[in-house]
C-alpha cells in the first residue's frame, strides 16, 4: 500500500509540472502571437495552434488533478446525512461510476486518436493524433486519480478549499 501511495505521490507531482509548464508555455505562445501581430505586424500562423493545443493538454491534465484532490461533483446533502459505512458505500459507488464514465472517455478518445493518426496541423507539421491524445491520457490520469482518492481513504477526506470562499 506504501508503494501504491509513493506512486501516486510521485505521478500526480509530475502531472502538476507538466501542466504547470505547458500552462506557461501556451502564455508565452499566446503572449508572442499578441506581439507579432500588432507589433512586428507579421502574425505568425503556429502560434495560435500551438496555444490551442498546449491548452488543451493543460485543462485535461488539470481535470485529472482536480479528480486526485477531490475536487469533482458531489452529492454533498447525501453525503452529509451519511456517516460511516454508509457515507463510504456512497463514496464507492460514486468512485467507481466516476472512473467507469473517465475509462469510456479514455477508450473514445483513443479511437478518436487512432483515426486521426495520418492527418497533420500544417501549422506545426506534426500529426494531430498528438493533440487528441491529451483525451485518453488526461482521462486516463482522472480514473487513476479516482480510484487513488478513494483507496487513499479518510486519511485524505480533507475539503477542497476554494479561492471564491475566502
Amino acid at each position: 500500500m506504501r508503494l501504491l501511495c509513493a506512486f501516486d505521490r510521485i505521478l500526480f507531482k509530475l502531472v502538476s509540472v507538466i501542466a504547470q509548464l505547458l500552462l506557461v508555455a501556451a502564455a508565452a505562445a499566446a503572449f508572442y502571437q499578441v506581439i507579432a501581430r500588432f507589433v512586428l505586424h507579421s502574425p505568425a500562423d503556429w502560434s495560435e495552434v500551438l496555444t490551442r493545443a498546449l491548452l488543451i493538454w493543460t485543462v485535461l491534465l488539470g481535470v485529472a488533478l482536480a479528480f486526485r484532490h477531490g475536487a469533482m461533483i458531489s452529492v454533498e446533502l447525501l453525503r452529509n446525512l451519511l456517516g460511516g459505512m454508509r457515507r463510504r458505500v456512497l463514496e464507492a459507488v460514486i468512485g467507481l461510476i466516476c472512473a467507469g464514465f473517465l475509462g469510456f472517455i479514455a477508450w473514445i478518445g483513443g479511437q478518436m486518436t487512432y483515426r486521426v493518426r495520418f492527418q497533420n496541423v500544417p501549422s506545426l507539421d506534426i500529426s494531430i493524433s498528438w493533440i487528441y491524445l491529451a483525451i485518453p491520457v488526461g482521462a486516463t490520469l482522472a480514473a487513476i486519480a479516482v480510484l487513488a482518492r478513494w483507496c487513499a481513504g479518510e486519511e485524505e477526506d480533507v475539503p477542497v478549499r476554494n479561492d471564491a470562499q475566502g
